[in-house]
């Protein structure tokens, strides 16, 4: 849930964490200042915060939940439910204040969100499943190559695909096939053969940096 007061005013939102957070007046209009130029609100200060959109919405939440400029914040989920244009927008500010020195712990199940974070901690089913950087996560746990496959009938493709030794792993990524597999170049040339033998028509394969999608999949699959 939102959790600013949806009754109140922009400005009214930010003078009211002010005054909870103990600053004095003069200190909130300098930290309202800031706010509504973090959070592209100036001018707005009295539309009511229940007729914003979601992203300023959410970017108002952030300035009032670093009005008083914490060390540490905790965020959870900020960007669910908001366009991808604002979930940019969103993660910029918080790789602002980060670089600020502020310590952000974030809860995402947009994993392509995760990629901002400097340490990750990957959880199933309440549980740890690993952790690290993106890059260690990569490194560690993907260690055959990775392929990616454009092809017609993706569903299709992948069942076939999926039955063949020289696959290990096989998972659909939009409209894309990613393939783990033992030997890049053997793959590739009996993929072709495959999709072709089947009327599948491939249109692209070639080698991909794994996603933190595919970490999270060959983790739990291999738990």
């Amino acid at each position: 849930k939102f959790s600013l007061y949806l009754d109140l005013t922009v400005a009214e939102n930010i003078e009211f964490y002010g005054g909870v957070y103990g600053l004095g007046e003069e200190r909130i209009e300098e930290r309202k200042k800031w706010i509504l130029e973090m959070a592209d609100l100036k001018g707005r200060e009295r539309s009511l915060t229940g007729e914003l959109a979601g992203g300023w919405k959410q970017r108002l939440a952030l300035g009032c939940a670093v009005l008083h400029e914490p060390d540490i914040v905790f965020l959870d989920e900020p960007t669910g439910g908001v366009d991808p244009i604002s979930r940019r927008n969103f993660w910029e500010l918080i790789n602002g204040l980060s670089e600020g020195g502020t310590t952000i712990f974030v809860t995402t199940h947009y994993l392509d969100e995760a990629e901002y974070c400097g340490n990750i901690m990957l959880i199933q089913a309440g549980k740890i499943v690993a952790g690290g950087s993106p890059q260690q996560l990569k490194t560690e746990h993907i260690r055959n190559p990775m392929l990616e496959v454009e092809c017609d009938d993706v569903i299709a493709a992948m069942e076939l695909l999926g039955k063949e030794d020289w696959v290990l792993e096989t998972s659909v990524f939009g409209t894309y096939i990613h393939l783990s597999v033992v030997d890049e170049e053997n793959a590739k040339s009996k993929t072709g053969q495959l999709l072709e033998s089947k009327g599948i028509g491939l249109k692209r394969i070639e080698r991909i940096m794994p996603s933190l999608e595919d970490v999270f999949i060959h983790v739990v699959e291999n738990k």
